[in-house]
C-alpha cells in the first residue's frame, strides 16, 4: 500500500514516517497555501491512500492571517479530497476539538454542535466542511493536545522552562487529553489499512486520557522528568492570548473503539516514552 502523506516536519507526520513507509511530502513539494500544486501531487503519485497530517497550526497568529489560515486547513484539505475521490482512494484528514466552543463539562462527542471560537478553529472546520462535500472515502481524525519529542510542544516548553525556573503558574481551568503524536500516527495508519480493505470511514475523535488540565500536566510532566519544580494553577483569565482557547476539550472516543478497534492512549505512558526518546537524543 502506498501511503501519501501531506507533511514531513510536524509532530504526526514525523512519526508516520518513523512508523511506515511513506511518501512525505514537504511544503517545497506541496506547498499547502497553493491548493492546485496539493492535488496535483496526489495525481503525480497515484497512491492508494492519502494522509493530510500538515496544517496551519499558529492558534494565535491566525487571528490577524486568517485567510492564509482558511487556505491551509479548508481549501487545500478541500481540493486533497476531491481529488481522493475522483481516483477513488482513502483520505485521512487530522482536525482538532477546537471546533466545538468548549463549553461544558462533557465529552465531546462526533454529532455534537460545532462553533469553533477562533480563527484556528474556523479555519479547521472549514477544512472538515469541504473534506466532506468531497463524496469520496474519507477519515476526519479530531484530536487535541499533541506533544512528541518532535517539533514545538507543551511538554518541550515545560522542560525547557525548567531548566531556569523553580515555580510556573499554569492554567488550570482548560481540561483536556493530551495525545502523543505516536498514537495518532498509529491510528492513522490503522484506520488507512482498513479502509483500504473497504472499511467505510467518517468523522472520529482520539484522544489521551485521563482528562487533565494543563497545570495537571505540567505537574506529571516534572514527575516523570524528575524536575523540582512547583506549578501553582491559574484561570485562563490570568493568561490572556489572543486566540480563545476552549474550557473543555474533552473528546468522547467511543466511536473509533467501535467502528476501529482503536483504543485512545494513556498520555501518561505515552509521556514517558516522549521523556525517553528526549533523554536518548541529548
Amino acid at each position: 500500500m502506498t501511503i501519501l502523506v501531506f507533511g514531513q516536519t510536524g509532530q504526526v507526520a514525523q512519526e508516520l514516517q518513523e512508523q511506515a513507509d511513506v511518501l512525505a511530502l514537504g511544503r517545497d513539494q506541496a506547498d499547502l497555501s497553493d491548493p492546485g500544486l496539493c492535488a496535483e501531487a496526489i495525481r503525480r503519485a497515484k497512491p492508494d491512500v492519502v494522509i493530510n497530517a500538515a496544517a496551519y497550526t499558529a492558534v494565535d497568529r491566525a487571528e490577524q492571517e486568517e485567510a492564509l489560515a482558511t487556505v491551509v486547513n479548508g481549501e487545500s484539505p478541500g481540493a486533497m479530497a476531491r481529488v481522493c475521490a475522483d481516483l477513488g482512494i482513502p483520505f485521512l484528514h487530522v482536525s482538532t476539538d477546537y471546533v466545538f466552543d468548549g463549553s461544558g463539562s462533557e465529552p465531546w462527542r462526533e454529532s455534537d454542535p460545532v462553533a469553533p471560537q477562533n480563527a484556528y478553529g474556523r479555519s479547521k472546520l472549514a477544512g472538515e466542511e469541504a473534506v466532506r462535500a468531497a463524496g469520496g472515502a474519507h477519515v476526519i481524525l479530531r484530536t487535541s493536545w499533541v506533544f512528541s519529542a518532535h517539533g514545538a510542544n507543551f511538554v518541550k516548553t515545560m522542560l525547557r522552562l525548567s531548566e531556569t525556573r523553580d515555580a510556573l503558574n499554569v492554567v488550570d481551568d482548560q481540561i483536556g487529553g493530551p495525545t502523543p503524536a505516536d498514537a495518532i500516527a498509529a491510528a492513522l495508519l490503522e484506520m488507512a489499512a482498513q479502509m483500504q480493505a473497504g472499511k467505510a470511514g467518517g468523522t472520529y475523535h482520539f484522544s489521551g486520557h485521563p482528562a487533565v488540565s494543563w497545570a495537571g500536566f505540567a505537574r506529571e510532566i516534572f514527575s516523570q522528568a524528575r524536575r523540582d519544580v512547583s506549578v501553582t494553577g491559574i484561570p485562563s483569565s490570568e493568561y490572556p492570548t489572543p486566540a480563545a482557547r476552549p474550557l473543555n476539550s474533552r473528546l468522547d472516543c467511543a466511536k473509533i473503539r467501535s467502528d476501529f478497534g482503536i483504543t485512545p492512549p494513556d498520555w501518561t505512558a505515552g509521556l514517558a516514552r516522549v521523556l525517553r526518546q528526549l533523554e536518548c537524543s541529548e
